[in-house]
């Protein structure tokens, strides 16, 4: 294990470098520019795209815009918002969250390229169900010599879509907090897991539209409050934010500090991780929307990065740097430090809330990480091979519980990665069409002909 750890933080520092940053952030400024800041623009019709004034069940797809949305939301509010936010903290200072805010901010336009692409290049797999996601739109849209691309992105979505992450946290919080062994953690997520994915997309979609949005609630309720009762020290907190983004003075450690280089990466990394702009998973989930206007998708899918990480990640970090001992992160995982900081403000009420909603939001994480992974390997090996995807997952979900959190960072970070090099670079090349079928879909809706 030491060997393999070793292997995987020298491998995550190079997947994660500048140039992948670069990709990320200045890509998606590149398409916020190229789209007239869009995502700014449009959300008063993305609000209505989601709460399904113009949705349509005859068109071609699986699931409704709203449906979409919560599957994709699934897989991204939830332990990253609350043990990936201590992380960024504890690794990066207060300042990683800044670089999470610009990432996000960013990542709408991404989404927004990415998710229309989704659908404006759908294929069929191999039993002739309609798909969608980054290995079609690069296939389709770029053209079989480009295949290579859709290859590497399905063989690291495999492993980036592992739901290892989610089984460690839960497991950490139920050991922590209960004395639970790990692998009895294991055991009862697998279980759950196979049960949902057993009814395939339509049940995960079923589960994620009711499950999500009324954990998010919740979850904003309990960091609302807190927030509250801590708001004389919110104007200082957010100056802290700002200024130690470019500074790294503030990060873990004390006076040992960090370069803001690392300060910069650790709020890239931890932003992709949780709120997923840029690396191709999301479009997976939009591309089966029932819909006609792959435009339409698009906006309610840019919706995404802003309330996964501009509102939960943003109350999230506001609550640990108010009241949590983020400086001595480093002796606690994770999520563990988020429920420290709820449960000195809230109590036993704080602490046992927290602790519902994170095995809630990790169990419809795995559900949602579960169809991802299926894709890639069902676009890889054939749609009627998928069950053998089915129980590598499990495999892993287990061995997620009882492996050491810097490895399954590392794993999963390196692979995520990887999967935005071809995400990304196909998205910018396809950028002009996305752009022409925007033009097109609001020209339309003015003159009433959409």
């Amino acid at each position: 294990m030491q060997t393999l750890d070793q292997v995987l933080l020298v491998a995550v520092d190079l997947a994660w470098g500048w140039p992948l940053i670069i990709l990320l952030v200045g890509g998606g400024l590149y398409l916020s520019l190229r789209a007239g800041f869009l995502p700014l623009t449009r959300l008063p019709h993305a609000f209505d795209l989601l709460r399904g004034k113009f949705d349509d069940d005859r068109a071609p797809g699986q699931i409704s815009h709203f449906q979409a949305l919560s599957t994709a939301l699934s897989s991204t509010i939830g332990l990253g918002n609350i043990g990936g936010v201590a992380i960024a903290i504890t690794q990066g200072g207060p300042g990683a969250v800044f670089w999470m805010w610009v990432t996000a901010g960013v990542g709408m336009a991404t989404k927004y390229f990415t998710c229309t692409l989704a659908v404006m290049y759908r294929g069929e797999d191999s039993q002739g169900q309609l798909q969608g996601g980054p290995m079609y739109f690069i296939e389709h849209g770029l053209g079989r010599n480009w295949r290579a691309l859709s290859i590497l992105f399905s063989i690291c979505g495999m492993v980036g879509c592992l739901a290892m992450f989610q089984t460690n946290q839960m497991a950490e919080i139920l050991r922590t907090s209960f004395d639970v062994p790990n692998w009895i953690t294991g055991a009862v997520c697998t279980a759950f897991v196979i049960t949902i994915i057993a009814g395939g997309l339509q049940r995960i979609a079923k589960v994620a539209s009711r499950v999500v949005p009324a954990m998010c609630v919740i979850y904003l309720l309990f960091v609302l409050t807190i927030c509250i009762k801590n708001a004389a020290a919110l104007p200082g907190l957010f100056g802290q934010i700002i200024s130690d983004a470019f500074t790294g003075t503030a990060a873990a450690g004390g006076a040992a500090g960090i370069a803001v280089r690392e300060v910069i990466q650790t709020g890239v990394k931890r932003a992709a991780f949780s709120n997923e702009a840029g690396i191709g998973t999301a479009p997976m989930a939009h591309g089966a929307a029932k819909t006609r206007e792959p435009v339409r998708e698009g906006l309610v899918a840019m919706l995404g990065p802003f309330i996964d990480t501009i509102v939960v990640c943003t109350l999230t970090a506001l609550t640990i740097l108010s009241v949590g001992d983020w400086r001595n992160g480093g002796d606690i995982g994770g999520v563990s430090l988020t429920v420290a900081a709820f449960e000195s403000q809230l109590g036993i009420v704080g602490k046992g809330g927290l602790i519902l909603i994170v095995l809630l939001f990790g169990l419809t994480t795995m559900v949602g990480y579960s169809y991802y992974g299926r894709k890639c390997f069902s676009y890889l090996f054939g749609a009627e091979n998928a069950r053998i995807y089915d129980g590598i997952y499990i495999v892993m979900l287990f061995a997620g519980s009882i492996w050491a959190l810097d490895i399954v960072i590392n794993l999963l970070d390196t692979a995520f990665a990887l999967m935005a090099f071809p995400t990304m670079l196909a998205t910018l090349i396809l950028a002009p069409r996305v752009l022409a079928a925007t033009k097109d879909y609001f020209e339309r809706m003015n003159s009433g002909r959409s």
